[in-house]
């Protein structure tokens, strides 16, 4: 997982998000690149985002809320209206109007809004409440509700959330491309997050690749780069599998001819050569007729 802050707002949510977001290194951990503290002004109306994931199967819009106070029980999360614990009010870290699940459900319809203005509405996007307890803390959800773009989920570790998107991984088909996430990160005026183009590839982002969308970035010259590699493998394949390479003492071997030089030296080595070498194959081929001549059978 590539993970990419910006503006990090440092409150305890938003720390133990990065924290677990970036120990996703191994190949059977969720892949894809996240963005921290990115925002959308939409139909007249900023949208900060506390974290937007983009995998090859999905996207899915965070909102990452810290409790401040130890509360155990249960977290009731209805689909309107004050979450509590325990009939008591869930005393989280952020002071932002409305619940999670308010702001998660504003910004998901947003960005897929957004996207579909741009040619990638069929992308489907999901929302997701984080609720990140004290330490310690016993703490179960009680949602009277379903509904299967939104979701909340106890993040007093990595593990749950890992497996909410190894699970949309399993339910979703492979969606969005590198140049889909280039188009994302340009529109969100997040261009010098983007990641390279092999990046994402390794990433598991489907190809291929518009260089043209990383211009002005800080990895357009590794775009450029991997535009080259894919020219040239494909000039190589190209080539004609018959090909025969020139022998270690062909003439253009000896003396090879160099870009830009007129070397007289070496084009009168290499013309001597050449007509050393048909006077020698015209000895032997000589030799041989008169052999067969002299000795053949009649």
């Amino acid at each position: 997982m590539l993970v990419r802050v910006q503006n990090a707002a440092g409150t305890n949510a938003e720390r133990a998000l990065i924290d677990w977001l970036r120990t996703w290194k191994d190949p059977d951990t969720p892949h894809g690149v996240a963005t921290i503290n990115c925002s959308l002004f939409h139909q007249d109306r900023l949208h900060q985002f506390d974290a937007v994931v983009w995998t090859p199967t999905s996207c899915v819009v965070i909102e990452a809320e810290a409790l401040v106070a130890r509360q155990d029980g249960v977290l009731e999360v209805p689909l309107n209206g004050q979450w509590t614990i325990n009939g008591a009010p869930a005393a989280m870290e952020g002071r932002d109007r409305g619940t999670p699940l308010e702001r998660s459900r504003e910004h998901t319809f947003a960005l897929q809004s957004w996207l579909a203005a741009r040619s990638l509405g069929q992308r489907s996007v999901h929302g997701l409440a984080v609720i990140v307890p004290l330490r310690g803390a016993e703490l179960r959800i009680e949602q009277a509700w379903t509904d299967p773009s939104f979701d909340v989920i106890i993040g007093d570790d990595a593990a749950r959330l890992r497996h909410y998107f190894d699970v949309l991984a399993e339910e979703e088909n492979f969606l969005w491309t590198a140049n889909d996430v280039a188009v994302a990160f340009r529109g969100l005026g997040i261009l010098p997050y983007l990641p390279a183009p092999q990046d994402l590839l390794n990433e598991g982002f489907l190809g291929p690749i518009d260089i043209t969308l990383w211009h002005g970035g800080p990895n357009q010259a590794q775009a450029e780069a991997y535009a080259e590699e894919l020219a040239q493998a494909e000039r190589d394949a190209q080539t004609s599998a018959f090909t025969i390479e020139a022998p270690w003492y062909s003439p253009w071997k000896l003396y090879p001819r160099e870009a830009g030089d007129l070397d007289l030296g070496r084009t009168f080595m290499r013309t001597l050569l050449v007509i050393g070498m048909i006077i020698g194959f015209a000895w032997v081929l000589w030799f041989v007729v008169s052999a067969i001549s002299t000795y053949g059978p009649g």
